[in-house]
């Protein structure tokens, strides 16, 4: 064979090549992780999420007692950090009940007024009795309420 019958590249054919071949490569290098940045969250497997409230010796009889956390919120991949409150009221010491401190008419945070044994809201007179039902004005629904358990004496509400 002599060296006129090898096929010959040329400069510009050589560059184009490689100025496509490193062009796909940065687009690998940056598409990859941008896709699994967008799409990620999306695949994330739904966990239960346990909220450690506090000591189980803090709620009194028929009482309700105000506990208050902070938790974690990631929508998307966005994270912020919150604070909850939530009422906890057993009457036995052994089962508990744990209702949202936030009315379910507008959104205002609900007090308990032990004077009168009952919940009230003070933007719109929203009234609720003790177990979180609505007494009187707008509230559509019931106080919310979270599934409890007790571990070593810590009480934990599951965030939903």
């Amino acid at each position: 064979m002599d060296r006129l019958s090898k096929p010959k590249i040329s400069r510009r054919d050589f560059m184009q090549v490689t100025i496509a071949a490193i062009g796909g490569l940065i687009g690998i290098a940056v598409g990859v992780p941008a896709i699994e940045y967008i799409v990620g969250p999306a695949l994330k497997k739904n966990v239960q999420n346990w909220i450690q409230l506090g000591v189980v010796s803090k709620v009194e009889l028929n009482t309700p007692t105000l506990f208050k956390a902070n938790i974690q919120n990631q929508t998307g991949w966005i994270v912020s950090q919150d604070e909850i409150s939530v009422y906890v009221m057993t009457e036995d010491g052994q089962r508990f009940t744990a209702m949202s401190n936030v009315c379910t008419h507008l959104g205002c945070r609900v007090r308990w007024i032990p004077a009168d044994s009952k919940f009230a809201c003070p933007c719109h007179n929203g009234v609720f009795d003790k177990d979180g039902s609505v007494l009187s004005g707008p509230p559509p629904r019931p106080l919310d309420r979270f599934q409890t358990k007790v571990e070593n004496g810590i009480l934990f509400i599951l965030r939903g």
